[in-house]
């Protein structure tokens, strides 16, 4: 399948799990699909980006080994990503990436992941943190950078600070990731 066919076929894509899924299936079954979904995913002002990110989104819940030949890719422009149905996905993947590069028994990512994509991910997920997006990519990024904070020693501060005030107003799901997050930092620092 060419670029050009991927992305006709992400036409048909909705927001459905079953079209996203069937789109996540066709792109594992053939590996080599991921780069040009990232670069349609990142051609950030054409409405079919959305598409390709729902559609990496779960490519990488299944496969996330296939993002790690394009790491630098990803972390290099996944800031860039300005639609919110775009972001959400994208910080959804961060989170699956964190969650991997910090767990005790897989250091595959960890062999691979350089500091300066590790720092991309740093500075995106606290720009959609304090940035006026939904809640969802907050809470992905509020997992992301607690994880975060086990390698940098100021991330945990400013997450719990930014926490703290924006508590109050934030929606039910906000707070509840929030209070998470909270017991963890207690947990840790007590």
């Amino acid at each position: 399948m060419t670029k050009e066919e991927l992305y006709k076929s992400l036409d048909y894509v909705n927001h459905s799990r079953k079209k996203r899924s069937e789109m996540a299936t066709l792109i594992s079954q053939n590996p080599k699909l991921v780069a040009p979904l990232m670069e349609i995913a990142f051609a950030i002002d054409d409405p079919i980006s959305n598409r390709a990110c729902w559609v990496l989104e779960f490519t990488a819940k299944e496969n996330l080994s296939f993002i790690y030949p394009h790491l630098e890719n990803f972390t290099t422009n996944l800031h860039r990503v300005n639609f919110e149905s775009a972001i959400r996905p994208i910080a959804k993947i961060c989170e699956f990436l964190t969650e991997t590069y910090f767990s005790e028994n897989n250091i595959g990512l960890k062999n691979i992941m350089t500091e300066k994509q590790l720092e991309r991910i740093t500075s995106a997920c606290f720009d959609w943190l304090i940035g006026d997006h939904k809640v969802a990519a907050k809470a992905y990024s509020i997992t992301s950078l607690f994880q975060l904070g086990h390698k940098y020693d100021w991330v945990h501060p400013e997450l719990q600070m930014i926490l703290e005030k924006n508590y109050a107003e934030g929606s039910a799901a906000y707070k509840a990731r929030a209070r998470h997050a909270f017991a963890k930092l207690k947990k840790l620092y007590s």
